[in-house]
């Protein structure tokens, strides 16, 4: 009956739109007017159908509602330059679901950017940060943003059929609710099936010419390290009449340094957690005998000023692409298309991975691959304006189909089925593997928009794309790389006693660790630890901070177990 009915609707809906378009027509002679009220027509048909039709768990919600608008969409990094339109990928997208996006990205401080909105309570209709941001939490805690889960219910039961439950079952808050959905996320799962596939971000490079004048050194043990810097820096004193940088790392900022932390104690193999206990890896022996190396490599001149000082990003991208770096601790993608450019130019002139810091034993590095967590999450905003087709979307971005059109784009535009397989067309292949940029301006696919890439999906559509010289960086990383996602999350809620003062620890470590570096002896460096350690234990709220990350640590091994175990089912 209800069937019935809702067929009456729509042909009475119909005759009327038709109605209304004769008698447009008959009352004016203008081709524009006729055109554009017939647009109107059509939209608000669609509009009105789309109110009477409840949405199915069988079918996307977005194809009930395809009339244009334009969601506004944060991105808290800097440097990302992503436009929507003008490419093949976006004007497919767009024409396809009627959703244009308007990318907004902070100009400068991107904690003080997200942090003014929130404020002033005026977050836009998305919102992309990293899932370990303290922003995350002061969104959920403060009411700025929706349940995926009862927006999902109300508009569109098709999210929870493209949604993996193991995602949805670790961003559940305590309230049951889900509020955000992760990009480049991978489950148990997912380890199960694709495991020896996946690579790590974090690499130890070198530039190929140099290493190999230099006879390949070992750069696995303290003195090889420092010995294979010196030498650098003695033969080549100079790069195209710019002067040699020995290592380069990730920027210091007030949180740390990437490369001498995580980086560097997962390239020592360094455990996070001993007897199921969570281990300070700060106060490792190994660790703290590879932060004098770089202490030494400091005071031998072999780590110039502006390392500690004011090397942002552009400005290291710039000095990669000049070359300048003998060595680098660094995540590997952010100069993937530098070195696409120098390969081009050069192919004895690119970035390599090989073994880097190693433990006394020279075991493996433990490269932390894609978690549980993600990279990023992404939150609906409870300012969004039209929240039906804000989570019909949603849910073609993270669905196959919408992977599929993100990442390869229109068929018979930029690819096609090949040899049984979907792939990009020679000619589009070969724009990616040698202008990225150009690629990205023309066609748009790959990771540009990368917020709800899952990047597990798109391996099935990554034939032909191990190109070098990024194939030998990727896989050197292949075998090397685990899930640490039981120790994704930890952080005690930044709004408590506990987040506070774990904030402050945090800190006060990033000043430490720059005066580390730059100490002028071994034993200064012990005494300045030893200092930062006294003040950490010292602290009232220590054991607290200690007690709750435990409990976050055991709570993500408990949710670990009991996926595996639905999984075994």
């Amino acid at each position: 009956m209800d069937k019935m009915c809702r067929s009456a609707m729509l042909l009475l809906a119909l005759i009327m739109c038709w109605t209304l378009a004769a008698c447009s027509g008959n009352t004016t002679t203008s081709g524009n007017g006729n055109a554009e009220d017939r647009a109107d027509s059509k939209a608000n048909l669609m509009k009105a159908n789309a109110s009477q039709i409840k949405p199915s768990p069988d079918e996307p919600a977005w194809k009930l509602d395809t009339t244009p608008i334009t969601f506004d969409w944060y991105i808290n990094f800097d440097w990302f330059t992503g436009k929507w339109g003008g490419n093949v990928v976006s004007d497919y997208i767009t024409k396809k679901t009627g959703v244009s996006l308007n990318f907004i990205v902070p100009a400068g401080d991107a904690g003080e950017k997200l942090n003014t909105m929130m404020s002033a309570r005026s977050l836009p209709d998305f919102i992309t940060l990293g899932w370990y941001e303290d922003a995350v939490q002061k969104m959920i805690n403060g009411d700025m943003v929706l349940p995926l889960n009862e927006l999902a219910d109300q508009y569109d039961p098709y999210f929870f059929k493209v949604a993996d439950p193991a995602k949805l079952s670790w961003f559940t808050q305590a309230d049951g609710n889900v509020y955000s959905y992760p990009n480049a996320s991978s489950s148990p799962a997912d380890y199960r099936k694709y495991g020896q596939l996946f690579t790590s971000n974090q690499t130890f490079v070198v530039r190929k010419d140099i290493y190999e004048a230099l006879g390949k050194p070992d750069m696995r043990t303290p003195e090889g390290f420092l010995g294979a810097l010196k030498a650098a820096k003695e033969k080549f004193p100079e790069v195209d009449g710019q002067p040699l940088i020995p290592i380069g790392l990730h920027e210091f900022t007030e949180t740390g340094n990437y490369s001498l932390e995580s980086y560097l104690q997962d390239f020592l193999a360094i455990p996070q957690q001993k007897n199921g206990k969570l281990y300070d890896r700060r106060s490792d022996p190994t660790y703290l005998k590879w932060l004098k190396v770089f202490r030494q490599a400091n005071e031998d001149g072999l780590m110039p000023t502006d390392v500690f000082l004011d090397e942002k990003r552009w400005e290291k991208d710039e000095k990669i692409s000049q070359g300048r770096y003998f060595a680098m601790l660094y995540q590997w993608s952010d100069f993937s298309e530098i070195n696409q450019k120098l390969y081009q130019k050069d192919p004895n002139k690119v970035y390599i991975a090989i073994d880097g810091p190693a433990n006394d034993a020279h075991d493996a590095p433990t490269l932390a691959g894609n978690g549980l967590s993600g990279w990023t999450v992404t939150f609906i905003s409870k300012n969004v304006k039209d929240k039906k087709r804000a989570i019909a979307f949603l849910s073609y971005l993270l669905s196959e189909e919408g992977n599929k059109d993100l990442f390869l784009g229109k068929k018979g535009v930029t690819y096609d089925t090949i040899d049984g397989k979907d792939q990009f067309l020679p000619e589009v292949m070969h724009l990616l593997n040698t202008d990225h940029q150009a690629f990205d301006r023309k066609y748009g696919g790959n990771y540009k928009y990368w917020m709800l890439m899952d990047t597990n999906m798109n391996l099935a559509w990554m034939t032909g794309m191990d190109a070098e010289p990024s194939k030998q960086i990727t896989d050197w990383t292949r075998g090397k790389t685990i899930s640490m996602s039981e120790f994704e999350n930890l952080d005690p809620d930044p709004s408590t006693k506990e987040g506070i003062a774990f904030e402050k620890n945090t800190r006060l470590w990033a000043e430490t660790l720059p005066k580390l570096l730059m100490s002028k002896s071994d034993a200064e460096f012990d005494q300045l630890f030893s200092k930062f350690m006294k003040s950490t234990t010292e602290d009232p709220e220590y054991e607290f901070i200690q007690a709750s990350r435990q409990a976050a640590y055991e709570r993500n091994v408990q949710k670990l177990k009991s996926l595996k175990s639905s999984l075994n089912q």
